[in-house]
């Protein structure tokens, strides 16, 4: 059963920018705190942006400065805008409700060398 749906992945030139959504009709998700989280062929899926109810957010070392995550609660969405784009950021990208431990399917980001 599937309560997070991301979109806004794609093929980007280096340095480009991308926004990805996740998005959901769970009224609840207004409750959890929510995380964006990356993973790549061979690698361990790491956590690559998170944001409180409150709006306080934490990044990766590899994409602060480079990465915002917002939320919208009166659209149920969360936000990703990743700009300055480059290679190592090449992954499947998904959401993750924190309290309450939904995924969405993911959304591919695709930045080639």
């Amino acid at each position: 059963q599937v309560r997070l749906v991301e979109s806004g992945g794609g093929l980007v030139q280096a340095g480009e920018s991308l926004r990805l959504s996740c998005a959901t009709n769970e009224s609840k998700i207004k409750l959890s705190a929510m995380g964006w989280y990356r993973q790549s062929p061979g690698k361990q899926r790491e956590l690559v942006a998170s944001i409180t109810r409150s709006g306080s957010t934490d990044y990766a070392d590899s994409v602060k400065g480079r990465f915002t995550i917002s939320r919208d609660d009166a659209k149920l969405a969360v936000y990703l805008q990743m700009n300055s784009l480059r290679p190592e950021d090449t992954a499947v990208y998904s959401c993750n409700s924190q309290l309450f431990d939904w995924w969405g399917q993911g959304t591919q980001v695709t930045v080639p060398s």
